[in-house]
């Protein structure tokens, strides 16, 4: 017989919906029905809503945003959310999965990307990474990713990589790797706020706005194995 203290819950994302058409909110406050550490605290039909519900529910810290919305697209919500709540990472949701649409969201902010045809073990994996400062993407958008690898991220972007320092090297291999700060900074034995200072400087000197830009370009310099 196990004590009680052994048995430690998760610890709980409150997440927000937010889609123009209710039966898909609906659909998707389904989906995280049964996970008992994704509780859906609020949704809106509209960007102008979702801020205000965030308003209300300053503990969201992830952010389901549909991206075919009138008036304040997904996009411009993503933007207006990492803006005013950089707290609340946002997962967009979406029909499409062109280039575009999906470098226009990393761009305003967003964290991961996610087709309507998702399930939910898929839908519940992204959250929670997501949540944890990671990205997601699902196989789909993945793959429009990879096939777009040599498209330039800036029109300022030169034929060769801008020089990194070894440990800028070093950090930029293990963020590709999905490590967290606080993993970069035990694996280097240095201290967190470090490790966010050489980051903060690697993203300035690539010119890079999202983790998958990062990666991107390190991937058409041969910066990075994989």
């Amino acid at each position: 017989m196990y004590p009680a203290s052994a048995f430690v819950a998760a610890p709980s994302i409150p997440v927000l919906l937010v889609d123009d058409h209710q039966l898909v909110l609906e659909g998707v406050r389904v989906l995280l029905q049964d996970e008992t550490d994704l509780p859906v605290v609020a949704t809106a039909n509209s960007g102008a809503e979702a801020l205000r519900r965030l308003r209300d529910h300053p503990e969201v810290q992830v952010a389901v945003v549909d991206l075919n919305m009138p008036q304040m697209s997904g996009v411009q919500l993503t933007h207006a959310i990492r803006e005013a709540h950089p707290q609340v990472h946002v997962l967009a949701l979406s029909m499409f999965h062109d280039h575009a649409s999906v470098q226009e969201v990393l761009a305003a902010g967003g964290s991961g990307y996610l087709l309507k045809n998702t399930n939910a073990a898929e839908l519940s994996t992204a959250i929670r990474r997501v949540a944890a400062g990671r990205t997601f993407f699902n196989a789909e958008v993945g793959a429009t990713l990879l096939d777009h690898l040599d498209v330039p991220v800036t029109r300022e972007q030169t034929d060769r990589p801008v020089p990194l320092t070894t440990r800028e090297q070093e950090i930029l291999q293990l963020i590709a790797g999905e490590y967290s700060n606080a993993d970069i900074a035990d694996k280097l034995f240095i201290s967190e706020r470090t490790v966010e200072t050489h980051r903060k400087n690697i993203f300035t000197k690539t010119k890079s706005k999202s983790i998958v830009g990062l990666i991107q370009y390190a991937l058409r310099y041969k910066l990075i194995s994989v």
